[in-house]
């Protein structure tokens, strides 16, 4: 497996990522994946800075993926979800036999690549919480090593591509239920992305405030429901226990969909609580996800009516 790594998305995950993989001595490239993209040509300094050490800098080549002839490395896509049926093709005719691997949150989100016939799609589930400080400023905090799995290839190449993408300060691990692991995320994230922007708050809620971790739990209710009708079974104490951990970790943190709002900016509510609740639509049983559904009409309600603001 070659050397270089690809990484689509100048965001927080992607833009820690690169300095990171960069100071582990890895080829790094950053792509921004908008079709309306300013031709880039000079590197750019990029900060990282961790709660509990120093800061670190390195310098990082930034180009649009219309700069890119072929990705011949490891492609890391790191950029909003809600692009990804748009991304496929114009990623495809630059990607032969090299691996794709989507740190994204959501259902589904794969669908794309799989049918425009990408030769291997792997999934991460991330447990790490990253936010733009400033320009090319980022805060990092790590929570537990981030689990990636196959969706299309092979196991044999999972531990290599593993190999090539942790470092001591972001890692990764082999997941080979890698279905059982996305909802666990989703669910955390159906909570998060949805009761953190509604309030205005920062991830730490859920472990300071016991009547928000109560309506996380009837949200948490309705997802497993769900996830159970389509042969996924998790257990409830364990979700939220992953959630409370995450909440603890990410004391301070605001939510991605929380700063994108604030913004003006698209948001991911699509994938996340209204895919849930589009798939108990379609197995005919949508009470399962009522309280799921409300939370992630008015969270997109929120983020609509905030750019015209």
């Amino acid at each position: 497996m070659q050397n270089r790594i690809y990484i689509v998305g100048v965001g927080a995950i992607g833009m820690t990522l690169a300095v990171l993989l960069k100071q582990s001595g890895k080829e790094v490239l950053l792509l921004r994946g908008r079709p309306e993209s300013m031709p880039e040509t000079e590197e750019t300094n990029i900060t990282i800075e961790f709660s509990d050490g120093p800061a670190r800098t390195a310098s990082i080549p930034i180009r649009t993926l219309e700069q890119v002839e072929s990705l011949n490395g490891i492609v890391l896509l790191t950029s909003k979800s809600y692009g990804n049926r748009a991304l496929a093709p114009r990623l495809r005719e630059k990607i032969s036999y090299s691996p794709l691997v989507l740190l994204q949150n959501g259902l589904g989100i794969e669908e794309p690549f799989l049918e425009a016939g990408f030769p291997e799609v792997y999934r991460c589930v991330l447990l790490a919480t990253s936010q733009v400080r400033s320009s090319f400023r980022v805060s990092y905090k790590p929570v537990a090593a981030s689990p990636v799995g196959v969706v299309r290839g092979h196991y044999s190449r999972l531990a290599e591509l593993i190999e090539q993408l942790s470092t001591s300060a972001f890692q990764f691990r082999v997941e080979g239920a890698i279905q059982h692991t996305i909802w666990e995320k989703v669910i955390t994230n159906c909570v998060f992305n949805a009761m953190c922007p509604l309030i205005g708050i920062d991830n730490g809620l859920f472990h300071r405030d016991a009547s928000a971790l109560s309506l996380a739990g009837e949200i948490i209710e309705e997802c497993i429901a769900v996830a159970g009708e389509v042969g996924i079974i998790l257990n409830r104490e364990e979700v939220k226990g992953r959630l409370l951990q995450i909440s603890q970790r990410s004391e301070g943190q605001l939510i991605s969909t929380l700063v994108d709002i604030n913004h003006g900016r698209a948001i991911e509510i699509e994938s996340l609580n209204l895919a849930v609740a589009h798939l108990a639509q379609g197995l005919g049983k949508p009470e399962l996800a009522i309280r799921t559904r409300l939370l992630g009409e008015l969270t997109r309600l929120k983020a609509e009516t905030s750019r015209f603001l």
